[in-house]
């Protein structure tokens, strides 16, 4: 197996842990948030990355991964904006319409090509660009229903925008700047991002929710759903930082887009949540955007590898010609080579 069908492999093997992870999640954190009466996301986001902490700190104990420190100021602010924009996100939803927070969930994906563009000179085709519009059209038709601005919501919402888009892109700069893997990254910043929530959670919670976290009822099914919601958010969080590092953040948003239509789905087909023609046809455009974007993403990922390739071999035959080498002033020729050709030799003299 070749590097690259190893890689195409691990990607794929990425973005389905991160696909199975994140709907499973989202099915049991609605159990005990709609059903249990657990309304503290941000408390728990932070026990969610506690858990994480601690399993990642496990497997480098057993040696399943080397530690490999770096910058540590890069570290903390990388940790603390990931924290903060959880924490802004969960902020937007509890002052926004659910309409309005799943258009600042969209707005995600235009942002970071914007960001993206102006900072780091990436392009992006018309053709990726109409297969993310199709995309961000039929999550939009599926998801989106009240629309209800206030002043404070819309400001949240920009902020937790910015930061979310900054916090995905650090993500995968950062792993390619230093050298470090998704769970390396991961392992450093994960106390930084748990100490942010555990911190600023109760006090949001409480704001959103006018309840304690602390005060709370916690029953055998309320712990039992909590410790099944930890255990998965590790993989959650491992397959987020994977799928980043290998793809892109506009790839990781996309994929976002899709669980966000198989929880609807999943929702109708073992919840019976209802469901309406707009949700059908939302959704079925949404997938021919995934579908679309894979499908550019791929064609342009081959171009660039056939690219690659092409201007290894130039470089290769340049290494290897003789002929070519002495043109370029570099190499050795044999000498019956320079026998053979001295008036080309004096003439490229009298150019120098």
């Amino acid at each position: 197996m070749t590097e690259s069908q190893r890689f195409q492999l691990g990607t794929i093997g990425a973005l389905t842990l991160s696909v199975v992870s994140s709907v499973s999640i989202v099915i049991c954190n609605k159990a005990l948030i709609s059903t249990l009466g657990f309304t503290f996301a941000t408390t728990l986001t932070s026990w969610h990355l506690l858990v994480t902490f601690c399993s990642l700190h496990v497997a480098r104990w057993m040696r399943f991964f080397e530690h490999k420190p770096f910058d540590p100021k890069a570290v903390m602010g990388f940790g603390i904006l990931n924290g903060s924009s959880i924490g802004l996100l969960n902020l937007s939803l509890g002052f926004n319409s659910v309409g309005f927070y799943q258009m600042t969930k969209l707005a995600i994906i235009p942002c970071t090509v914007l960001l993206e563009t102006l900072f780091f000179r990436k392009k992006f085709s018309r053709n990726i660009q109409l297969a993310l519009t199709v995309l961000l059209f039929g999550v939009g038709i599926a998801t989106v229903t009240d629309l209800q601005l206030n002043l404070l919501g819309s400001v949240l919402s920009m902020f937790a925008i910015v930061t979310t888009c900054i916090a995905q892109i650090m993500t995968n700069t950062i792993q390619k700047k230093f050298k470090v893997s998704s769970t390396q990254l991961l392992y450093q910043s994960c106390p930084y991002q748990s100490i942010t929530l555990f911190v600023v959670g109760p006090f949001l919670d409480g704001l959103l929710t006018n309840q304690n976290v602390f005060a709370f009822n916690y029953t055998q099914n309320v712990v039992a759903f909590i410790v099944l919601s930890c255990l998965i958010s590790v993989s959650v969080n491992f397959s987020t930082f994977l799928v980043i590092g290998k793809t892109s953040p506009v790839t990781y948003q996309v994929l976002g887009h899709l669980k966000t239509c198989l929880v609807l789905a999943f929702g109708y087909v073992l919840l019976r949540d209802p469901f309406s023609w707009r949700n059908i046809l939302g959704i079925v455009i949404a997938m021919l955007g995934m579908i679309l974007y894979s499908y550019c993403c791929s064609i342009e990922s081959q171009q660039k590898s056939i690219d690659a390739t092409s201007l290894l071999s130039q470089v290769n035959e340049s290494e290897t010609d003789p002929l070519i080498n002495v043109e370029k002033g570099s190499g050795n020729l044999p000498d019956s080579v320079v026998a053979q050709a001295p008036s080309w030799n004096s003439s490229k003299d009298q150019h120098v």
